[in-house]
């Protein structure tokens, strides 16, 4: 029985999908990557703005298409919208045949049997398994699905950040950490399929360790993973502002194999949307970690992003923003448009703002997030950057990749030019010579 698979959302919901892809083979089944060719089809979800369950939405919406029009047996969702709806699924998707939430992925071969197996034609057999997030297994062994030379590492599952406009908490659940030595064992295990890039990611990777070690954990296990390891990249995603630590910043100064690169989603600057976000610190807070991570660790590249546009925001607060941004000059900015979402605190406050009014604040901070980034790269010309090349495009005739200050699949590329074809995952350095949007171009000068 060949099985399909939709993997939406972000890196850590990708994790999953690579869990349950190993599970599915372990038990014997085939995974095909033409759905067409599909007897099941499994759709692990985002849900965790209105567009990401659009998402979600339409991909069941097109896969249920195949079972009139092919062999396709049955589809199974998983992940954060199977979590946040359960039942809700099937009276709204009678195309679905079994649904399956976050705490319950490694059922995915019992869902499997269940709708499979002596299923008579028009039989309206369903597979519903919605156990607690609290208590789910974490990690274990997995299908990786990212390039050969680079892979993500998820240190901890769920969120006690409680913003007020996120329904991760009641998604994932409570904050849980994975243990240190099974995180080391598993960035060996990566580093023998040829792993080169490193990304830690968590919903926050700051807090790793203080359940399970009373303490801030990140910098120890990074410094771990290092000296246990020959990774030569290690990068840094969704850190907390308010948990940067001494310790922390010192193991990114200090060390040359974690990446002077940092994501940082800080969301205002504004004191007022700062607590009506309930994010933890004020807009001294983030100045502060700002202006620390930039004196502290030269070179550093920040990534972060906005919320515009929530309950309340007046044009005071979004021009205060605005000069922020204009002050800081981020190396990456996102904005996002604020979305209510059903369960969480926001949801109810007054004051809410119109949807063009929310486009419009976005469209202005894009375009001076752009100018910024345009103004930025523009100085890295003449420049040699240490680059991890991806592939080659034969069209183009150009090699690409990606620099210290790219994160897989959110920022921009290197694109280079060299005498001799370059395999993936090859460190390599160019020489900058042109830039265009985003992107990079340059000539290759030394391979490692």
């Amino acid at each position: 029985m060949k099985i399909g698979f939709v993997s939406l959302g972000c890196p850590k919901n990708q994790l999953d999908t690579e869990v349950m892809l190993h599970e599915i083979l372990q038990a014997g089944y085939e995974i095909t990557p033409e759905d067409i060719e599909a007897d099941v089809i499994i759709v692990n979800t985002c849900a965790f703005i209105e567009s990401a369950k659009k998402e979600a939405i339409d991909n069941i919406l097109d896969v249920a298409w195949l079972k009139k029009h092919r062999h396709l047996r049955a589809i199974i969702v998983t992940g954060c919208l199977a979590e946040r709806y359960g039942e809700e699924i099937f009276s709204e998707l009678p195309e679905v045949d079994a649904v399956l939430g976050v705490g319950s992925i490694h059922n995915i071969v019992e869902a499997i049997e269940a709708v499979t197996t002596g299923k008579k034609k028009g039989s309206k057999k369903k597979y519903f398994s919605h156990e607690d997030c609290n208590t789910v297994r974490l990690g274990g062994d997995r299908v990786v699905t990212t390039p050969d030379h680079t892979a993500y590492i998820k240190i901890a599952e769920g969120c006690d950040n409680r913003c007020s406009y996120c329904a991760i908490p009641s998604i994932r659940g409570r904050f849980r950490s994975r243990p240190m030595e099974e995180l080391v064992e598993e960035a060996r295990w990566l580093e023998t399929l040829g792993v080169r890039e490193l990304v830690v990611v968590a919903q926050d990777v700051t807090r790793y360790g203080l359940d399970l070690y009373g303490k801030y954990a990140l910098a120890e296990l990074l410094h771990r993973i290092t000296e246990e390891t020959d990774i030569p990249w290690v990068r840094l995603l969704y850190c907390y502002p308010d948990k940067i630590t001494d310790e922390l910043v010192a193991e990114m100064r200090d060390n040359p194999r974690i990446l002077k690169y940092i994501d940082l989603p800080l969301q205002h600057v504004s004191d007022h949307m700062l607590s009506a976000m309930n994010r933890h610190g004020d807009s001294t807070t983030v100045r502060a970690v700002v202006k620390k991570l930039r004196d502290e660790i030269p070179g550093i590249v920040i990534r972060t992003t906005f919320i515009v546009g929530f309950p309340g925001e007046t044009e005071e607060d979004f021009c205060e923003l605005c000069e922020f941004i204009k002050e800081a000059r981020f190396d990456h900015a996102g904005v996002f448009t604020y979305s209510r979402e059903e369960g969480t605190p926001a949801y109810d406050l007054p004051d809410q703002i119109d949807e063009q009014v929310k486009a419009d604040r976005m469209d202005v901070l894009m375009r001076m997030q752009m100018e910024i980034n345009e103004e930025l790269n523009r100085e890295k010309i003449g420049q040699v950057v240490d680059v991890i090349c991806e592939d080659y495009d034969p069209v183009a005739e150009i090699h690409f990749g990606r620099s210290t200050a790219d994160a897989p699949e959110i920022d921009g590329k290197v694109y280079f030019r060299s005498a001799e074809r370059i395999s993936p995952g090859s460190m390599i350095r160019v020489k900058v010579r042109d830039v265009v949007d985003y992107d990079l171009y340059g000539n290759i000068v030394t391979k490692n």
